[in-house]
Formats: C-alpha cells, structure tokens, sequence
C-alpha cells in the first residue's frame, strides 16, 4: 500500500512539472536577483547607502563676464577637487558640454533622417547641421595651484587632466581652468542655455547653462562617469561649493543659483528694501522691480558693468540668467524647517499670466514636493521666463509660457504651471537625490512627472491631469512594440523620449501608489527613498529596493514588468458563469430548458450576453469524507458552511492576460437592483498561470453587469474586452464622432 502511495506521488510529480515544461512560462514573478548590482559595504541590499559610501567633492570659485554687445562668455574658474574614494587617482575628467555645438561634433555627425518634402528651412538646417554659429569651448590655460600649466587631452565633450602626482585617499587637488565661448541665439540652435534676441527693443535675455567646465562624477559603481554628451542624456555631477562672481552691463538684473551676497551694491535702496520685505511676505509676490520699471530699465543702455556675486553651499550645478528686461518678484514660503524665497523673473512680454501664476507655482511645487520627500533646503527657488524652454538647475529654473495678443488660453494656463512645477520639481530629483541623467533619464523625469502630477492634482485640480498617469500612457503602451523600448534603457538609446522618460514612470508609480501598494505605504516608502539619498548619488537599484524594503511590498514582478520589458497591459473577462447552491427546496420553474444554465457567455460568434433566463447553474456541497481529516480528531461543521451558502450568487469569472504585463485585478460588479461593489485583487493571483485566471466571487444579490478597471487604473490598453455583458465595440467613425463632440 505504502509503495503505491509513493508511486501515485512520484506520477502526480512527473505528469505537473512536464505540464510546467510545456507552458511559456515568463518568470515575471520570479526575483530581479542577477538584473541588480550585488550589495556591498557602498549599497546595501536595502537600497540604503552602505556604511563605507563615499562620494566626492568639487568645490568653484568662478569669474564670469557676458560681453552683452558680441554675445561672448569669458570664464575664469579655481576648483578645488576632493578625492574621498578609497582608490589612487592619476587623472581627473572634466566635462566641456559646450563643445556638443563644436564643428564636428558627435550628435552632427550621427544624425539620421531623410529630406522630406516641404521642411521647414529652419528645421533644415538644423537637421544637417548649418548654423553660421562657431560653438564650443576655447580653452585658454589649465593650471595648477602654482600656476604652473597641466597636461590636457579634450577628447570631445570631455577633458582629462593629467595630475602631477597621484591623489591618494582624502587628497585634495587645486586647479583653475580660463576660457570662452561664444553664446548661441536659442531661436536659431536648440540648446539649454544661450540667449533670446527680442527685436523690437534690441535687447537681449541670457540664459546661462552649462557654461562652464565641470568635474564629471567618480564613482564606485563606475568609477569616472565621462560617457560623451551628445545632447539628450543629460548630467551625472558632483556636489560642491560655489563663489560666482557675474559680471554683466549696470542696468542688467541677474538672477542665479544661490544667494545674492552683495545686494546692496547691485540693487538700488528701493529694491533692497522690497527685497527684505518679500522674505517676509507670505501671503502674496512683492516687486522687487516692476513691470513700469522694467519697460523703462530695457530702453537704457549702460556704459559701465556690475559684478553680482552668489554663494550657494552643497549644490551640484550652477546657472544663471540676465536681462535689463527682467521683472523681478519674490514671495517667502513657510517651510516645517525651513523659509526659502520663491521669485520669478521675466519679461513684459509674459504678463499678465506670469505676474500672476509664476511664483505661486514655485510657492505650490515647493510645499506639496517637500510634504511628499523632505523641507526645500535651499535659501532660494527661482523660475525665469524664457522663450520654448524648460530646463532645471539648482535653485533656477528657464520655463516657456507667454500669452498670445494677450490672451491667456486654458493650454497656455496648463501648460506654463505644468513646466514651471516640474522644473521647480528637479531641485529634488535629480539636484538633491542626485542620480545620473547620462545614464538613466528615468530616475529623475520620471520620479518628478510623478511628483507633477500629484502637485497639479492637489493644487490645480481644474487643468488637465491626464499626463504621466495610466490612462495618459494608454496609446503609447499599446503601440508598435518596434518603436518602444523599455524604461531602463539609456537615454541616448531610448524612442519616444517624453512617454518613456516621463510618461511611463510617472504612470507606473501611479499604479504602484494608488492600485499596488495604497497611499499610505506608498508614501512612506518614497520618502524613505528620497531622504536616504538626499545630496547622495543613487543608482535604479537602490530605488528599487528601498521601495521593498520600507513597505514589505514585494515589487520585483513590478519593476520587471513596467521597467525591464515593453509589455502592456490588456486583461479581458473571458467567461462568467452563474451558480447557486442546490438545496431541498430548488426552483423547478425552469427544469425541461434545453440550454445550459448558469454559463453567461453565449458561445455562438464573438457576442456574449448575459442570459438570466436560464437561471443559475446548480451545483451541490456533500458532507466531508472523515478519511480527508487523516489524524485530526475534531470535525469542521459542514451543515453550517452549507447553510452559509445557501441562497448566495456564486460568479465564476475567467480573467485573460493578452498584454503581457501582470496587474492586479480591479472588478466592479453592479447589481439588478443598482448597487455596486469593487474587488481588488492583488497581481500575485497570476503567480502560478501568468496567462489565465478563474476566481469566484459570493454575492447576496444578483449581478447585471461585471467591469475590470472601471476607473482606468491599470492602463489597460483595450476596454472594449473589460466589460460582461461586452459592449459592442465602437467603429474608428464613432470614436472619431465621440472625440469631436
């Protein structure tokens, strides 16, 4: 007997895993394991920083001068660069991102695309790469502390400077760099920084963007980060301290990364003082120059310079912006620990819309991000107006958004608040949790589109809120899978760059939020994140896992699904069928029908319908055979489960998972009298059949209708096979007539 038993075991074990062998089986629940770096005393398996993590630091002191009548930048800069590493250097790499507009340079030279007919000249020759425009940096001299000249190689956008003697661990090493370069007319060449010509008062506005060299990062995931800059990917940096001193014609206003440390030198009694009363004005903008005097201060032209000087502590980057345009306006924000200074500067040319929704903006971002991760830490947050643009730096930021003859449209509205909150956002992710933009765009895009979103929601509840959630990304994540690529691609490789950067992860970390893991832990396990790696450099991993290791949420099929592969999600109800209990007393009304009962889906074509002539189908429960008790000598009692189940409407519902990507289940389920209820089922039902489910459901009432993802939560891609009974599916010509109306 006992030899049978083993071998009935050992045949039942043999005929289920070559079931398992035969099936296309995709893993998705399996562990991240080898995709992720292996912990050490750097990163921990938490996501935390280890208890050896180092980081280095790169500290400037600049000069810098704007020759407003040739458009050209002179530089001069003293870095003082220090090793915290355990490893011996010989060499340190500088970045030289102004020569991606040298002649010949890489993103020219591997640009691709036919001529087509009817391109604008414009978009022409910028395609092939004819601008009368002589880019790049001239590096005049690179010296040590001496002044004695160092060896240098420029290999494209990035400089090796050679050390005299090896920098061991807690060396310091000084050395300066003087250059030029001539700034661009941003109308003309795309690019983050340069300057916007306004013909009709021949002035001009400089926004000033990488202009200066700066030490890439050195690492102990890959030691030096000096991965070329083509123009998309954007920065990896160190953190530092900065002294920048901005010469610029008398009647420019300047405004920076920073605090302005001689105001006043620079600004007049009357702007000083309205300066000093903004930082304690908390309930409106106070005008530190109005648009009156603006329009008068862009008619002068000054025959002398200023020199505005700034000092910003532990920031990765510097920028700045100057005009004679500028009107300026400042606001305090009441932080829990901190009171930074929120102020706009812009043109005549962006009222009344930037008067009025600018600062507050900035006031918003600041209050709603700092609720979600930790306090703004910096003395100030600054937004520029700046025409087609929206680029972040420490404390500044450039943002579009001018009124058209005037009119402000609900676009317009959108549009300006959107870009505004999200640069304003970037001072968070990545110029405090300091990831690597050359590498994963996604990390700081994709976090802060999220953080957007969520600002817009809470504060701007009446503009359109459909970017970076899952409804937002639908088209994108059902398209042709030829042209997507997945989220953990770097950016240079990635199509589509604004839904896989921005869109996607943001709409991913929508779904983690709201449908996964709920808001409140959620909440917690993301502001873990940004406070372990606050003025830190983080890699995907280290977000990964602390979103696990704060929440107890196992989340590996997650990032596998949404961040490693181009699956989508499209779950269909496939079959439905009705049952009840048999009991002594069951309704013989219906016996002698012909059709099956219970089965509410009508095989005959691709219709289904919900027959609730037929009745439900019914089944029995038996009383439980004492041999499935083995050695327990107590007795469940099966005439009170039976009793608990007589009367109640059993629905057993087929899930299909055409799409690929694992999600949890959201079923909304009304009844014939009009109630409704919703059963969310957590993704690990698909662990064991990744195509295929069958769940029951017990109800008191009678169900009329059944619908997965009532509320688009999950970014099905395909509704028309979500509903039971199914909809008729519209024509492209209804859908075309429900858009227009």
């Amino acid at each position: 007997m006992r030899n049978k038993s083993i071998f009935l075991l050992l045949l039942t074990f043999l005929i289920t895993n070559t079931t398992f062998a035969q099936e296309e089986w995709g893993q998705k629940f399996e562990q991240l394991g080898q995709q992720l770096p292996t912990p050490n005393s750097y990163r921990t398996g938490s996501g935390a920083p280890g208890v050896n993590y180092w980081q280095q630091q790169a500290d400037y002191k600049i000069d810098v001068a704007i020759d407003d009548k040739k458009q050209i930048l002179t530089g001069s800069e003293t870095i003082k660069y220090y090793n915290n590493s355990p490893d011996v250097l010989t060499y340190l790499w500088v970045q030289l991102d102004q020569n991606v507009r040298a002649k010949g340079n890489l993103d020219a030279q591997t640009k691709t695309g036919p001529i087509k007919d009817s391109t604008t000249a414009k978009s022409f020759q910028s395609q092939m790469a004819l601008e009368d425009y002589e880019g790049g940096y001239k590096i005049k001299a690179v010296k040590d502390a001496a002044g004695k000249p160092l060896k240098y190689i420029i290999n494209r956008t990035m400089m090796r400077v050679d050390l005299p003697q090896p920098m061991k661990k807690g060396d310091t090493f000084t050395f300066s760099i003087d250059w030029t370069y001539n700034i661009y007319d941003r109308m003309v060449m795309n690019g983050r920084g340069g300057y916007e010509y306004f013909p009709a008062d021949d002035n001009y506005a400089y926004t000033c963007a990488q202009w200066f060299p700066r030490m890439a990062v050195y690492d102990d995931y890959e030691g030096w980060q000096n991965k070329q800059f083509i123009g998309r990917g954007e920065f990896a940096l160190a953190f530092g301290d900065y002294e920048v001193n901005i010469t610029v014609p008398a009647d420019h206003i300047v405004a920076a990364t920073g605090e302005l440390t001689n105001a006043k030198e620079v600004l007049t009694k009357t702007q000083y003082d309205r300066l000093e009363q903004a930082k304690k004005t908390f309930d409106k903008p106070v005008f530190i120059v109005t648009e009156e005097e603006a329009i008068a201060n862009e008619k002068s032209r000054a025959t002398k310079n200023k020199t505005w000087k700034f000092a910003a502590k532990n920031v990765r980057d510097f920028a700045f912006a100057s005009s004679r345009k500028y009107i300026w306006d400042a606001q305090a924000v009441k932080l829990a620990t901190n009171t930074p200074l929120a102020m706009s500067f812009y043109p005549k040319e962006g009222n009344p819309l930037w008067a009025d929704e600018s600062t507050k903006a900035v006031k918003n971002t600041l209050e709603v991000y700092s609720e979600r991760t930790f306090d703004y830490p910096y003395p100030v947050a600054i937004s520029v107006n700046a025409a087609n643009q929206g680029m972040e730096y420490p404390m500044i930021c450039f943002n579009f958004g001018r009124p058209r003859n005037g009119v402000i449209s609900e676009r317009l509205l959108d549009g300006m608040v959107s870009v505004i909150v999200h640069e304003v956002g970037h001072n968070y992710f990545p110029m405090i949790v300091n990831s690597d933009e050359r590498q994963w765009t996604w990390m700081d895009e994709g976090l802060n589109t999220f953080l957007e979103k969520e600002t817009k929601r809470e504060r701007y509840p009446n503009l359109d809120l459909e970017w970076g959630t899952p409804k937002g990304v639908v088209d994108y994540m059902k398209g042709d899978k030829d042209n997507i690529r997945p989220i953990m691609t770097n950016s240079e490789q990635v199509k589509q760059f604004g839904y896989n950067a921005y869109g996607k992860p943001s709409a991913a970390l929508t779904v983690l939020r709201e449908t996964v893991m709920g808001p409140e832990l959620f909440d917690a396990a993301f502001k873990e994140y940004a406070n372990r790696w606050k003025f830190k450099h983080p890699k995907p991993a280290d977000f990964f896992r602390s979103m696990e290791d704060a929440s107890a949420v196992d989340l590996d099929w997650f990032w596998k699904g949404w961040f490693y592969t181009v699956d989508h999600v499209d779950v269909g109800i496939e079959e439905v069928k009705w049952f009840r209990m048999r009991t002594e007393s069951a309704d013989i009304e219906n016996k002698g029908k012909k059709v099956k009962k219970g089965d509410l889906t009508a095989k005959g074509g691709d219709n289904k319908t919900m027959d609730f002539s037929n009745g439900p189908e019914e089944f029995s429960l038996v009383e439980t055979d004492p041999r499935y008790y083995g050695e327990f000598m107590n007795r469940v009692d099966d005439k009170a489960i039976m009793q608990k189940f007589e009367n109640k409407n059993l629905y057993q519902v087929k899930f299909a998972n055409k799409g690929g990507l694992v999600t949890p289940l959201i079923i909304e389920f009304t009844f014939t009298d009009g109630s409704k209820t919703t059963e969310k089922i957590p993704a690990e039902i698909w662990r064991m059949n990744e195509k295929e489910v069958t769940k029951v459901f017990a109800f008191e009432k009678e169900v009329a209708a059944i619908k997965f993802d009532p509320n688009e939560e999950t970014a099905d891609t395909n509704p028309d096979d979500n509903t039971f009974p199914p909809r008729e599916a519209a024509s492209r010509f209804d859908k075309f007539k429900q858009k227009v109306n």
